[in-house]
């Protein structure tokens, strides 16, 4: 009998205790817990870098007067550096970009006209002149670019049988290019990437001059097709927080 009145009293104790402890609970304040915060790569910022990679270029030659002298490509390897800024707004990226690169396209073929002539066209050196715009995934770009296009050129007229330099000519020749490239954030500031470059180099006559004097007029069509791996450092903050 004892232990059943030592049972009810605790009972009813812990009933009368109950609302006193729920009470104290919800009187504690309550802590929100804050936002998640993802880290997002941000291809905005002034960049510098370097590139290398190869390319071809088509000419063809035809005597001021309408013979058609033949064509031929002129391929080789390529080395330079590029400088530009991009900003970015959401995933859209902008950008603008100035590349100089040193070239060594070189290539010939017998002439049409005179078969006693070997025509060679040599790429001393290009440079791009573009914008871009492209679409970010974090740290992955796709872009594409257009702008504007130099080359350094320099073409000989060689004897066939014995390879002698009969005349020569050279110009700095601007003509327009488009492009896409795909490019990726491993590190904060540092990025890869790769890109194909078609140039517009349209037509230009030169005049070829050699040891006996003037030697005729060309006027050579050309264009090109140049694809580069490319390394950049970007300056400035890498990372924006995103909610």
């Amino acid at each position: 009998m004892k232990k059943l009145m030592l049972v009810t009293a605790s009972l009813v104790a812990l009933g009368a205790a109950a609302p006193a402890v729920a009470a104290d609970l919800a009187a504690r304040p309550y802590t929100k817990a804050p936002p998640m915060v993802q880290a997002a790569y941000d291809w905005s910022g002034f960049y510098i870098g370097v590139n290398g990679g190869g390319g071809t270029s088509h000419n063809c030659w035809t005597i001021v007067g309408g013979l058609s002298e033949g064509c031929h490509d002129s391929t080789g390897g390529a080395v330079g550096g590029q400088i530009g800024y991009r900003w970015q707004q959401g995933p859209i990226v902008f950008g603008v970009e100035a590349q100089g690169d040193w070239a060594d396209f070189s290539g010939d073929n017998v002439s049409t006209a005179f078969p006693g002539d070997r025509d060679q066209t040599k790429i001393d050196a290009f440079g791009l002149f573009t914008g871009q715009v492209g679409y970010a995934w974090n740290n992955a770009l796709l872009y594409v670019k257009g702008g504007a296009a130099v080359t350094d050129s320099k073409y000989n007229i060689l004897g066939t049988v014995t390879g002698a330099l009969l005349a020569s000519a050279s110009e700095t020749r601007w003509g327009g290019t488009v492009g896409a490239g795909f490019e990726y954030g491993f590190t904060p500031n540092w990025s890869f990437g790769v890109e194909y470059d078609h140039l517009f180099m349209g037509t230009s006559t030169n005049s070829f001059v050699g040891p006996a004097g003037f030697l005729g007029s060309d006027s050579i069509k050309q264009d090109a097709d140049i694809f580069t791996a490319r390394l950049n450092y970007k300056f400035g903050g890498p990372l924006v927080a995103r909610y």
